[in-house]
């Protein structure tokens, strides 16, 4: 806010040192002198302290309390504008935590203070120590620790006050005896709103109507209960809310009530209010204008109440009637019946006072009860919502009262989610929203200098922007760039709320570039920096947020260019906020998925406590968590040295636990667990260290999975463990060999197919059979036994799946020709796209090489069939695989096995397509 001030002066001031320059004869004008107390020194430099002292109240006016201060403490004459009890005659301390020495250093400026808000009990406690004397309106939310002595105390230190209100969260600790306090002590009230008293009795009704002549207007509302016939000796009500209170004893109201001559208003929303009495009001109370009775289940049910309303001269307002249409009478000139609360507040400059006040307490009654109906949901209001109640919302947020601006947009933030836990937003309501103009009304009042309309307004566009559509038009009316400036508030409450729409919008891959042009990364670093405590839900959506922008490879870049790494494992290892936890972890594992197209895979491995940290989150009780930490750490484990990395950070043994205890959490936790180690067992040392802590029995449950993702991952993560004989054997004796064949020839994934058949090649090709000989004659006897069995059972299967890539007709074609255009067919029908993600070591490679000299048929073929996989042109890890087998000598090998007479026809043509491929490579690489 501060910069934009400077900025709007700056041009003015342009403009009129352009004007003076023509030395035209110009009489003393104030902005003329501004011009000349701006002229540019030697150094081309303006002093903006020369600036009249009415022109720097003129700014200060445009900045927050914040701004106001920093600017005050530029010098001394700005310190002393600063304080000028013109600037102070309303302040806002909601988001601010303010004890007895904060107020105390502000009770200076605040003898003129006016009207005040806070929240909270504890900011409540330390209000008195502003002396401020003349306050005439107090509100306060978040008061249900409010106790009556804090309330007694406070209305006796401001006996000027004419409005107090305390709401919408209920005032638990706060009775009757507080508001007899609030009568004797307030002379001068005119307006009281409190919510959620537990019993408002007839003692402290009646201190009420003795003590306060000028009282027009209660709101009893959300208590459990009130005397309701007390309140008739209020005679100087004019408007008088009940809503949502309970055990309202509507037999004598009718009664009572008829006795309040000046009623113009009356609320009854969310009660229990029968049709009888609703009908009473209108014949008994002669000055009543408008009765609210939203969501009244009686009053909705008998709609012949709305022919008896309109019988008497009165409104009724209710969700089966159009609350536009029933206002417009109030309005003989509207044309549009929409148009209503626009006409009035342009009418409101002849000063027609009875409507005006008229208007001012619907607008206040309606922002409250669309908002409490709002954050019920109640069922069957759809049809309420779409034709008239958003509408209503944008109408109220252009209110000239900031709490129902706020509660407007609150409302909206509120009514369009239909599911809190998955963050649903129901699409009519969105379109709703944006048909009314709700996209431009929302970022205005978000570039308002208010705070409490900023956050709400931040907070409604976050959650309307989970919507696709409106997500892009919040982003082609400039709202990025407004959010991007928001997250870099100093009230933590905007700065939240602003990192929540980033969040939002981020999801979409055509909004990151905006976010990062806009700043916004480095935005949402500089959050976790500035609160990393007691700021859990900026954490949270600020992780979040860059957790989606780190899915994309540019941004990725620039979250590490400006910290984003330190901010995010500093919070992975220092918060205790599952949410921020999981968000944290989740974004370190987008940074580290780019693979080789950046650095950030090491970079995140490097950092200080990074691996670590990850390990201990893998030990969370929360699900989410750990599905998150067990991911980046899968994807940190392709970097060698992160992989060694979290093996000494102890990331083995978390990972086999998780393995265990994940045999009934969600498949996406499942699918990480089996990728970390999936991952890890790559190197041969981790590999052992898996099957020595037990990795091996959770891995073969996790590849019966019926998911798809979770046992192919399993699968991959077996076929390395299965390259080690003991690993193997384990394999065998844990009854892993009948979880590979269903994989092998029943899973819908090729991969895990393929990486099944390739474990129990591993398994079978003779180098378990000595470890399996270990123990006695007998026990060694039994073993070979069940081996053999399970030999067979496995080849069959490996050669069942390698004939499925075995076209007939192209392999006939390619055994009589040898023209590249046959084994090209054949290479077309048997490649597995995905296979050329996968890389071998040397090792690996080696022992493929090595069972093209099997006495196995089967196992010939399947090394064949996995080689041309691994070699295929365009494969990403093609070249590294051809160096190997150049390396080791394979060619000759291939050479043989294709022209051996014994060899199966698939092992032959497989064989001579690896050859072709390497030639392909050299080639290649020659040119």
């Amino acid at each position: 806010m501060f910069g934009v001030g400077i900025c709007e002066m700056n041009r003015r001031v342009r403009r009129k040192c352009a004007r003076g320059s023509q030395r035209l004869d110009l009489p003393n004008y104030p902005e003329t002198e501004d011009a000349d107390n701006l002229k540019l020194s030697e150094e081309g430099v303006v002093d903006w302290t020369r600036l009249p002292d009415d022109t720097v109240l003129q700014l200060f006016t445009h900045l927050n309390y914040r701004d106001r201060a920093n600017l005050s403490s530029t010098c001394k004459s700005w310190r002393s504008l600063g304080a000028s009890p013109c600037l102070w005659q309303s302040l806002d301390l909601r988001a601010h935590k303010c004890d007895w020495g904060i107020t105390d250093s502000l009770a200076s400026r605040c003898s003129n203070l006016q009207k005040l808000r806070f929240r909270g009990a504890d900011n409540a406690d330390s209000l008195i120590n502003l002396r401020a004397k003349n306050l005439k309106e107090l509100s306060g939310d978040y008061c249900r620790k409010l106790t009556d002595s804090t309330l007694a105390v406070i209305v006796a230190r401001h006996k000027l006050l004419e409005s107090l209100q305390l709401g919408p969260d209920f005032c638990e600790r706060v009775s009757s005896d507080a508001i007899v306090a609030i009568g004797f002590c307030c002379p001068n009230l005119r307006k009281l709103r409190l919510s959620g008293i537990r019993d408002v009795n007839g003692e402290a009704v009646n201190a009420l109507a003795k003590h306060c002549p000028n009282l027009t207007e209660i709101g009893f509302i959300d208590c459990l209960n009130i005397d309701e016939v007390a309140l008739a000796n209020v005679v100087s009500l004019r408007f008088l809310s009940v809503a949502g209170t309970t055990n309202v004893k509507w037999g004598s109201v009718g009664e009572h009530w008829s006795k309040l001559p000046n009623l113009k208003g009356l609320d009854v929303s969310r009660t229990d209010v029968v049709p009888n009495v609703v009908v009473r009001f209108f014949s008994s109370l002669k000055s009543l204008k408008i009765l609210c009775a939203f969501n009244c289940s009686s009053i909705e049910e008998d709609t012949s109440v709305v022919i008896k309303s309109k019988s008497h001269g009165k409104m009724l307002l209710s969700f089966f009637n159009d609350t536009f249409k029933d206002i417009s009478p109030l309005f003989p000139d509207t044309e549009k019946e929409r148009d209503v609360f626009s006409d009035w507040r342009k009418e409101s400059k002849k000063k027609d006072e009875n409507l005006d006040e008229i208007m001012t307490w619907l607008e206040w009654i309606l922002s409250h009860s669309l908002l409490r109906i709002a954050e019920s949901n109640p069922h069957g209001l759809d049809q309420f919502w779409l034709s008239q109640g958003a509408d209503l919302l944008l109408n109220l947020m252009q209110s000239s009262q900031e709490d129902v601006q706020e509660r407007a947009a609150t409302g909206l933030a509120t009514f369009v989610v239909i599911d809190d836990e998955n963050a649903n937003v129901d699409v009519g309501r969105a379109e709703a929203v944006m048909k009314g103009g709700g996209i431009q009304l929302l970022l205005g009042l978000a570039r308002s200098w208010k705070e409490g309309l900023q956050s709400e307004a931040t907070k409604a566009i976050a959650n309307l922007s989970v919507n696709p559509a409106f997500a892009k038009s919040v982003a082609g009316g400039g709202g990025i760039t407004i959010l991007a400036s928001l997250a870099r508030s100093m009230n933590r409450l905007v700065a939240e709320e602003a990192a929540g729409g980033l969040w939002n919008l981020s999801v979409g891959e055509e909004h990151k570039g905006a976010i990062a042009e806009a700043g916004g990364i480095k935005a949402l670093v500089d959050l976790i920096f500035k609160w990393p405590r007691g700021g859990d839900g900026v954490l949270e959506r600020a992780a979040g947020a860059l957790a989606n922008l780190a899915a994309d490879d540019k941004c990725s870049m620039e979250v590490a260019n400006v910290g984003g790494i330190n901010a995010l494992v500093t919070l992975a290892r220092k918060c205790k906020h599952e949410g921020v936890q999981e968000q944290a972890a989740r974004a370190l594992a987008n940074l580290a998925a780019h693979g080789d197209s950046n650095t950030n895979n090491a970079a995140v491995g490097q950092e200080t406590g990074a691996l670590e940290a990850l390990v201990l989150l893998i030990r969370s009780q929360h699900d989410g968590v750990r599905q998150e930490a067990a991911g980046a750490l899968w994807n940190l484990s392709f970097d060698d040295r992160n992989r060694e990395g979290i093996a000494s950070a102890g990331g083995v043994e978390a990972l086999v636990a998780l393995a265990h205890s994940c045999s009934n959490a969600s498949p996406s936790l499942q699918e990480r667990a089996a990728g970390a180690l999936w991952g890890l067992s790559v190197s041969e040392a981790n590999s052992i260290a898996i099957g020595r802590e037990g990795g091996v029995a959770p891995l073969i449950s996790l590849a019966r999975s019926q998911t798809e993702d979770v046992h192919e991952t399993a699968a991959g993560a077996l076929w390395n463990l299965a390259f080690n004989p003991g690993n193997a054997l384990r394999i065998v004796e844990d009854g892993g060999v009948p979880a590979l064949i269903h994989l092998c020839s029943s899973s819908l994934s090729k991969m895990a197919r393929f990486m099944a058949a390739l474990a129990l090649a591993y398994m079978f090709d003779g180098r378990m059979d000595e470890y399996a000989l270990i123990g006695s004659s007998s026990e060694g006897s039994l073993k070979s036994v069940g081996l053999e069995r399970a030999r067979r059972m496995a080849l069959k299967h490996i050669e069942t799946f390698v004939l499925t890539f075995a076209d007939p007709q192209a392999f006939s074609a390619a055994a009589l020709s040898s023209a590249p255009a046959p084994l090209a067919q054949v290479t077309d029908s048997a490649r597995i796209l995905e296979a050329g993600h996968l890389r071998c070591s040397g090792a690996e490679i080696g022992r493929f090489v090595a069972m093209l000299r099997n006495q196995s048929p089967v196992l010939k073929a399947c090394a064949a069939f996995a080689l041309l996989q691994f070699t295929v042109p365009g494969g990403r890890h093609a070249p590294h695989h051809v160096n190997l087998l150049q390396v080791s000598g394979a060619p000759r090998v291939l050479r043989a096995a294709a022209a051996a007479a014994s060899a199966p026809l698939e092992a032959k043509i497989f064989a001579r397509i690896v050859l072709r491929n390497l030639e392909h490579h050299q080639i290649e690489s020659s040119v």
